[in-house]
């Protein structure tokens, strides 16, 4: 399998990692698209919201306890954005499961 993520986590590309913990990695997008943007990926390889399933999904909560954590530790107390793309036509460009952290501007809906 040739994942960019799954290279991020095994090391083998560098990141600037946030968080870490057994089943979560979180790091800075290297295009982001607001003051705060940071990607949260399960190391499991999970290709996208389409394949969580109850053998899975713990990882998810898991996921949004650490985004939690994350912006508060950001300091986006007036609020922050949560993203998941999910297939092709809905911009999902790496095939492994991961949410995008937004935050440090006021976001529009819908989303251009």
């Amino acid at each position: 399998m040739d994942c960019l993520f799954c290279s991020i986590i095994k090391g083998d590309i560098p990141s600037k990692k946030v968080y870490e913990d057994d089943s979560v990695l979180a790091f800075y997008d290297i295009n982001p698209q607001a003051p705060v943007h940071i990607l949260i990926i399960p190391k499991e390889h999970i290709t996208s919201a389409a394949d969580i399933t109850a053998a899975n999904s713990a990882v998810v909560a898991h996921i949004f306890e650490a985004a939690s954590k994350l912006a508060g530790e950001a300091g986006l107390s007036d609020g922050f954005r949560i993203v998941t793309n999910c297939g092709d036509s809905a911009g999902q460009s790496v095939k492994h499961l991961h949410f995008h952290l937004l935050g440090g501007r006021d976001f529009t809906w819908p989303p251009g």
